[in-house]
């Protein structure tokens, strides 16, 4: 069977891309198609790298960019190497300017419709609930990503953002005087991925979280060298397991959230099983 290359480039999460492609692959049967993934992407220097996988990967190019410099670019490197390229809401957009009488302001909406991909979202948010913290680590198996990573480095409202996604998401403190559950080790169908951060910025985060609930922020908890110790050891842990690290420290939910998914497919496309690599990003 042929395969064929289908990338989706976004300038924000990637969210209304992904929900046409699917839409659109869904009426087709019997393909290979291997989708390659690429949100946020608001520089040149960001397009120029992905130029270079478009170009040892030649297919269809879906996107939804709105600054025009950026839009050329990709359009002038796609003719280049003679690959089509669609601008997905274009052709809406034209239609409701004729209708309404004005300008796009270049701010794409999302479609939030009661259909399979909703329900499958409600199951998701569900599952997600239900396996934050370590919770239920008996039902890891059935789940389609695994956040691991050292207290408040994100977990939690990444893995609401990528269950309103669609993905189902549970997610383990590591802990150095507690470790996990053995069971996480074996995982087989989900995408095990570590989160990190910067110790100086942790020891921040986690000094700003007691002061908000009115604790003596002079605990352990945010001495410099425990929180350096206690990320050395996690970051350890997912070297030895193999599983993708992403830093978070400069990250938004929503950029992390797009960088787990971009991982996915990545994974999806490779065909591997758990382990991905262990390059942060």
């Amino acid at each position: 069977m042929a395969r064929f290359h289908l990338h989706l480039l976004s300038d924000s999460t990637g969210e209304t891309l992904e929900m046409i492609a699917k839409a659109a692959l869904a009426q087709f049967d019997d393909v290979d198609v291997v989708r390659h993934f690429w949100p946020m992407v608001r520089s040149r220097q960001h397009l120029e790298r992905i130029m270079a996988d478009i170009a040892a990967n030649p297919g269809l190019v879906l996107y939804t960019l709105v600054d025009s410099e950026t839009r050329d670019r990709l359009e002038e490197h796609c003719r280049t190497l003679g690959l089509p390229t669609i601008a997905a809401l274009d052709a809406v957009t034209d239609a409701l300017e004729d209708m309404f009488g004005q300008q796009a302001k270049g701010r794409p909406g999302r479609q939030h419709q009661m259909n399979e991909a909703y329900f499958a979202r409600v199951e998701a948010i569900k599952y997600t609930i239900a396996h934050d913290d370590g919770m239920a680590w008996e039902d890891w198996e059935e789940a389609d990503v695994v956040l691991a990573g050292v207290s408040r480095t994100s977990k939690t409202p990444t893995s609401i953002y990528l269950a309103n996604r669609g993905y189902k998401t549970a997610n383990i403190p590591i802990v150095v005087e507690s470790p996990p559950p053995p069971a996480l080790f074996g995982l087989r169908r989900p995408l095990v991925v570590g989160l990190t951060t910067a110790p100086e910025r942790l020891v921040q985060v986690r000094r700003n979280r007691l002061l908000s609930l009115n604790q003596s922020p002079d605990t352990s908890y945010v001495d410099t060298d425990n929180v350096a110790r206690e990320v050395k050891f996690a970051r350890r842990m997912f070297a030895d397991n193999g599983w993708p690290v992403i830093d978070v420290t400069r990250r938004s939910i929503e950029e992390t959230a797009a960088a787990v998914i971009n991982l996915f497919y990545e994974r999806q496309a490779s065909g591997q099983s758990a382990t991905i690599g262990s390059k942060p990003i």
